[in-house]
């Protein structure tokens, strides 16, 4: 545990891979820049890695007022051990208020190594942040600009605000997509501090030979169309329909958690609270019952048509449009419709006859 320093910078883990940069760090910055500027302090990023120093300069176009560049070719691959090591060394150096890390799969390996080292706290899995007061049950000491960590609990079911008052950095891990990336500012000044890397009488436990990386076989945060099935939709066969009508539309395929547990879709389309998040145009719900968790990952969506057989269900609470019926008869009837040169709308009033 470091000493708190409540002047101390705001710092965003800039992951890469290969010497590319992932969304999440992009997605930070924006969220970050934000806080910062609350706490009249800079925002700085930590990147780590081999022959990585190119991605500095997008880091401060994004919003970073400095980077922390450590390079090392013992650093060429993600290892847990010496990437806790070199940022560890980072914020007893520099000394940090706020860490941020993507909830990746690199990021929910690094960031709990990271805080279990420096005897701090974590939040896992924020769905947002901000800067706020708190105030001791016990002692009623009263304590400004704390980061307000916000995310669900018991299933989705609550909110829960967690705070970090004295065993600082205050550290979290931020869901992918949750935050809107950041507008890079051309001609934005920032600065590139080199750190040095002390890697010895460190043994890494693994020699890494080849890395090899599978692509996501959708790209759903891009897509300005998204046709989602739920349990609903009832089979693998009948997700087909959904399928015809994101490609009709020129947009994607996702899918609740329970459709990618019971197999019908695969898990790279997966929407929600343990899956991508997402802001399409156009979000089309079929057989979707709209449950707490999927909602966290899409209720942003600009419009939203629900297609269900329940009236009740809760996702025709947030959708601007709402279709009461069976969705082997509705989609097809949109898709035909479609086909015959009928706009969303036209489609789905013909669908509701």
């Amino acid at each position: 545990m470091i000493e708190v320093n409540r002047q101390g910078e705001v710092w965003i883990y800039a992951e890469q891979e290969a010497g590319k940069l992932s969304d999440v760090p992009l997605e930070l910055l924006s969220k970050g820049r934000e806080l910062a500027d609350q706490l009249k302090v800079p925002l700085a990023a930590v990147l780590l890695g081999k022959n990585v120093s190119d991605l500095a300069g997008q880091l401060i176009l994004h919003g970073a007022d400095k980077v922390y560049l450590a390079e090392d070719p013992a650093l060429a691959h993600y290892q847990t051990a010496s990437y806790t090591k070199v940022v560890c060394d980072l914020i007893i150096y520099r000394k940090p208020q706020i860490c941020l890390f993507g909830a990746t799969p690199l990021g929910r390996d690094l960031a709990p190594t990271i805080a279990s080292c420096m005897r701090c706290g974590l939040t896992a899995d924020c769905t947002d942040l901000e800067i706020g007061e708190h105030t001791e049950p016990s002692t009623k000491e009263h304590l400004s600009n704390l980061l307000l960590q916000i995310r669900p609990a018991f299933g989705g079911n609550i909110i829960a605000t967690i705070v970090n008052p004295h065993r600082w950095p205050q550290m979290a891990t931020v869901r992918e997509g949750v935050m809107r990336m950041s507008t890079p500012t051309p001609g934005r000044n920032g600065v590139t501090i080199r750190c040095p890397v002390n890697l010895s009488g460190l043994t890494l436990p693994v020699e890494v030979l080849e890395s090899h990386r599978r692509p996501k076989k959708v790209n759903l945060k891009g897509a300005r169309i998204i046709v989602a099935g739920g349990a609903g939709v009832g089979s693998r066969e009948n997700f087909r329909q959904l399928w015809d009508l994101a490609n009709i539309l020129g947009g994607a395929v996702g899918g609740s958690r329970a459709a990618v547990d019971l197999g019908y879709v695969d898990h790279d389309h997966q929407i929600g609270q343990t899956g991508t998040t997402v802001r399409p145009a156009l979000y089309i719900a079929c057989g979707l019952s709209g449950a707490v968790q999927h909602r966290a990952g899409m209720q942003e969506s600009a419009k939203i048509l629900a297609i269900n057989n329940d009236k009740d269900a809760p996702i025709f609470g947030i959708a601007h449009y709402g279709i009461v019926g069976n969705l082997n008869e509705v989609v097809p009837r949109m898709i035909k419709a479609i086909r015959s040169g009928a706009s969303i709308e036209k489609a789905a009033q013909a669908a509701k006859a």
